[in-house]
């Protein structure tokens, strides 16, 4: 059977993306949003973008909703796909989350934590009741709350066992002072170090490591930690340019950052221990954080021993199918014309039923038998 390509279709695609258009702004009566609206009252959605597409810019992030019509897996792969065109100058320092400027801070393990619990903003203690006076949108006459900086340096969960060594050591950055990997320009390999790993879960889909996440604590994986620390809040980030030989601050970015613990009975290496999964994502995104932690956590089951019995622990299923931009691709490439795929499969089923129906003819074995 010969392809036939299909003719006279861009009039159609232009018509359609006209159409796109025109459903993205909706009503003309009604006032179009604005960026800067996205960006400031949809800040939850604007830092997802900015985290799963892997550039922090919060305002390309809103444009991207907006032009994704609130579709956050689209607007992640034009975040992504805008990434792709930039220039890579570097790898800046290590951020120093101990140094961060605090807004939120708690933790579910030490209730006396060094530094204090700091509750922050956050939707964990409201009662979860649509709010219908946010219809009325006259101007806003509430007053703010007034914030105050908090101390520079806030103790880590690491510090609370520094003394009796209870939890394990964080690896050490490299002693020959090798950049980690990076998954933005080289492809996935394994098996992958946790340099690799933490980027994936970085990036990937919320969704789809929250499910890991709580089917591990269901019982499909053997990670039912606590949580150690979530903390959020801003970080400066520096780079050190090589004429200079010194680092200098080149901006500052929020961050979300999480560590789990579980215990771990030792082994004839390793004393008794906590041990901990760590998540760490651009803007405030405590459920993908803590999510990433447990995963992480599950993924390291070579390093303490343990045998991979689930699928979270499988380190080609998990970094493989996190990604959304590539899932979201390999589903949607399925509306794509199949024209000859399919008309092959309408003959080979066509030829098994012949088959089938002449196994089935009267005077065959079969149909006596059935007799």
């Amino acid at each position: 059977m010969a392809y036939v390509s299909v003719k006279g279709g861009e009039r159609a695609i232009d018509n359609a993306h006209r159409w796109l258009d025109e459903k993205r702004r909706g009503d003309p009566g009604v006032a179009e949003i604005e960026v800067a609206q996205i960006r400031e009252q949809l800040s939850l959605a604007v830092d997802r973008v900015m985290a799963e597409g892997s550039c922090y810019d919060p305002e390309l992030a809103a444009l991207a909703l907006k032009q994704a019509r609130g579709d956050v897996t689209e607007a992640i792969f034009l975040l992504r796909a805008y990434r792709t065109t930039l220039p890579r100058f570097g790898m800046s320092q290590a951020v120093s989350t101990k140094d961060m400027a605090v807004q939120r801070r708690v933790s579910a393990a030490f209730k006396d934590i060094p530094g204090g619990q700091i509750l922050g903003p956050t939707f964990d203690y409201t009662h979860r009741l649509i709010n219908f006076d946010l219809a009325d949108t006259g101007p806003d006459t509430k007053a703010t709350l007034a914030s105050k900086p908090l101390a520079d340096q806030m103790p880590t969960i690491a510090s609370v066992f520094a003394h009796e060594a209870l939890l394990e050591t964080p690896e050490a950055d490299p002693a020959d002072g090798s950049e980690p990997y990076d998954l933005t320009r080289e492809p996935m390999a394994f098996p992958a170090g946790r340099d690799q790993r933490l980027q994936a879960l970085a990036r990937g889909d919320e969704g789809f490591l929250l499910s890991l996440a709580y089917a591990s604590q269901r019982g499909w994986g053997n990670t039912h930690p606590l949580c150690g620390e979530i903390r959020m809040g801003n970080v400066v980030v520096e780079f050190q340019p090589e004429e200079l030989g010194f680092p200098i601050e080149v901006g500052e970015i929020t961050v979300t950052e999480c560590q789990m613990i579980s215990n771990f009975e030792g082994s004839a290496e390793r004393p008794p221990q906590f041990t901990f999964g760590y998540g760490l994502v651009f803007g405030h995104n405590e459920r993908k954080a803590m999510s990433m932690a447990i995963v992480d956590r599950a993924l390291r089951h070579a390093e303490v021993g343990e045998a991979p019995a689930h699928a979270v622990q499988d380190e080609e299923f998990v970094l493989y199918h996190s990604d959304n931009v590539e899932a979201s691709g390999f589903v949607q490439h399925l509306k794509l014309p199949h024209y000859v795929d399919f008309q092959a499969e309408l003959q080979f089923i066509r030829r098994l039923r012949r088959e089938w129906q002449a196994a089935r003819a009267p005077g065959d074995g079969l149909s006596e038998a059935a007799e």
